[in-house]
């Protein structure tokens, strides 16, 4: 019923093809035009560098090398003090005491100023001469003893120790605070170094006495009196010097007589009572190979007297004959004196152990650095401070001061290269000066018709300013060493 059957191909042509062929248009786009350009930039300078490390274990034995060893004990006083240096430096930051001050180091000032011109009337009036000067522990009460020396002759003409407080508002340069009327001329002066109303004199007379400020009715605290124990000569230095006991003082006395004799103050019964007798005798002085002897006394007549702030067994001695000598309070050697005095409570002790090179003249002055153990400072007629050594027979510095006598030397108490010198001079000349490390010059002067006193505390005493006082009396050249 179904068969094949073979019919011709039909094709339909597009029409949809032939309609879109006759609408076909071409179109064409451009980019806008790129716009170049070339610069070229070079720099000025060139810096080229360069670094390099060593090996750590390398570096750290080098450092290792060059570190000192550290010294025994100072980390255990650096914790000890720590608390304290930081509570000061906290206490110096909140403080205002500087404010507004500009140091200038560039101009070294030269000029110095009075400040006070101190007088006794009536030891003015009678001619008295000043012959000692000394300073409380304080700083503020300046004391001065009055005598007549000049004459040569023994004298019993009354005298005086005066004080000023320059602290006070209303001072009174004319007009002394504290008058002690003592019977004989006062030769030396001394303020206890903590008590500021004690004060030891010696007397022309050979008596120490030690006057109490504060006791208005009757000063005198001790005295020695003329006794076996005392002096028979002139006392021309006295010092306190520290006893066994913690805080307490004794009074070492110098006498022209050749001995030095130190007392303790026994305030109950008034009077001062012998400790320890020591006697110079010219054969059991340890002479230099410089020194000559000389015929007269055998006896050495002790004029200037200084304690060691370091060693408290030693102290220096200068005498009449320029002697200097180192002694010890703990020597046990017997003096031989010619003729002991009867019913002494003392047996002398020969207390020289080391001579230095023997003065032209009397040694009117020694004084210990405060600030060097084995250094010292002496004066004496020759017109020369000569600086030593503990330790050397020669001095280390011989410096002319003045052409004329030099009668106190003392260091200043706040600058270690720097001392003062009193001298006889007219007029006397009050100087202050520093010794540089490549020489030595002077750095103030005055003069005392009319210049003006050093600024530092006063280091001796006017034998010829007519009963008056000045803050910085016959003060002469001031020196800085190498």
């Amino acid at each position: 019923m179904f068969c094949d059957e073979a019919l011709d191909s039909v094709s339909v042509p597009s029409l949809w093809r032939k309609t879109h062929q006759s609408e076909r248009e071409s179109r064409g786009c451009q980019t806008a035009e790129l716009l170049s350009a070339e610069a070229q930039v070079q720099t000025v300078t060139r810096t080229s560098s360069c670094t390099q490390t060593e090996p750590r274990l390398r570096a750290s034995e080098q450092l290792l090398q060059s570190e000192p060893p550290e010294p025994p004990g100072l980390r255990d006083f650096l914790q000890r003090v720590e608390e304290a240096i930081v509570k000061e430096l906290v206490r110096n930051s909140r403080s205002h005491a500087f404010d507004g001050f500009q140091v200038n180091w560039a101009d070294r000032n030269q000029l110095v100023s009075c400040l006070h011109v101190l007088q006794h009337p009536v030891a003015q009036e009678e001619n008295l001469n000043v012959t000692a000067v000394s300073w409380s522990c304080t700083g503020s009460v300046v004391a001065c003893a009055y005598g007549r020396l000049d004459d040569g002759h023994w004298s019993n003409e009354a005298s005086f120790v005066c004080t000023w407080n320059l602290d006070r508002r209303a001072l009174r340069p004319k007009q002394p605070d504290v008058v002690i009327d003592v019977p004989t001329a006062v030769t030396a002066l001394c303020c206890h170094p903590s008590l500021p109303g004690l004060m030891a004199g010696g007397l022309y007379s050979g008596e120490v006495v030690v006057w109490d400020t504060s006791r208005t009715q009757d000063p005198v605290l001790a005295l020695t009196g003329m006794s076996t124990d005392s002096h028979r000569e002139p006392v021309y230095q006295v010092a306190w010097v520290p006893l066994q006991k913690k805080g307490d003082f004794g009074v070492l006395s110098a006498s022209s007589g050749g001995q030095v004799l130190q007392w303790t103050v026994d305030s109950d019964q008034g009077r001062l009572v012998l400790d320890a007798a020591f006697a110079f005798v010219r054969q059991q002085v340890p002479h230099s190979s410089s020194f000559k002897s000389r015929g007269g006394s055998s006896t050495v007549g002790v004029t200037s007297l200084a304690l060691s702030p370091w060693d408290p067994d030693t102290f220096l001695v200068g005498s009449e004959g320029g002697l200097l000598l180192r002694c010890s309070f703990s020597s046990q050697t017997p003096a031989a004196v010619a003729s002991p005095s009867e019913g002494q409570s003392m047996t002398p002790r020969a207390p020289a152990v080391f001579s230095f090179r023997p003065c032209s003249g009397p040694v009117h002055s020694i004084h210990c650095s405060p600030f060097h153990r084995n250094l010292f400072v002496s004066a004496g007629t020759d017109g020369l401070a000569h600086v030593h050594s503990m330790l050397q027979v020669n001095p280390l510095l011989s410096l002319r001061v003045s052409d004329s006598y030099v009668f106190q030397v003392q260091w200043s108490p706040t600058r270690p290269l720097v001392f003062a010198a009193a001298t006889g001079q007219e007029p006397s000349p009050a100087c202050g000066g520093e010794l540089g490390r490549d020489h030595r010059r002077l750095a103030a002067e005055r003069r005392l018709d009319g210049a003006e006193p050093e600024r530092e505390r006063p280091v001796g005493a006017d034998s010829q300013s007519g009963g008056r006082v000045k803050q910085q009396t016959k003060v002469g050249p001031l020196y800085q060493m190498n």
